[in-house]
């Protein structure tokens, strides 16, 4: 079982930049593709961004493509988030998860990631 814990949220004018990190104990990281998801406040949770176990490929929503990038450290057994040009809707807290299967690589639901972390909030300031 990976455990997931997220970190790097903050208060963030808008147009500003923040790197999220999530940390995975265990050695099966590198086997799992994983993801990020973001709740807004009243709001379901929703896809972002995930990347292959070899970090070769990514997909993103579309509210974030172009301004948001996912990358992994497999070394270090850690998956990052860089957002640039934050906007106040981007205001959530959020949260890494892995891909349950890699047979599920390109879904957006949540129902086929797990393993979710606690959350860290990013908050942008208009």
């Amino acid at each position: 079982q990976v455990q997931l814990v997220e970190s790097g949220g903050g208060l963030v004018q808008a147009g500003g930049s923040l790197r999220l990190s999530c940390a995975a104990s265990g050695r099966t990281f590198s086997m799992y593709a994983m993801g990020w998801f973001r709740q807004a406040p009243g709001k379901e949770r929703e896809f972002v961004a995930a990347i292959r176990p070899s970090g070769g490929s990514t997909y993103y929503a579309d509210s974030v493509e172009g301004r948001f990038t996912i990358s992994r450290d497999n070394s270090k057994n850690t998956v990052y988030l860089q957002m640039n040009s934050l906007k106040p809707e981007d205001t959530a807290v959020y949260y890494c998860a892995i891909l349950r299967r890699i047979t599920d690589w390109g879904s957006a639901e949540e129902r086929d990631f797990g393993s979710w972390g606690q959350g860290t909030q990013v908050t942008v300031s208009s």
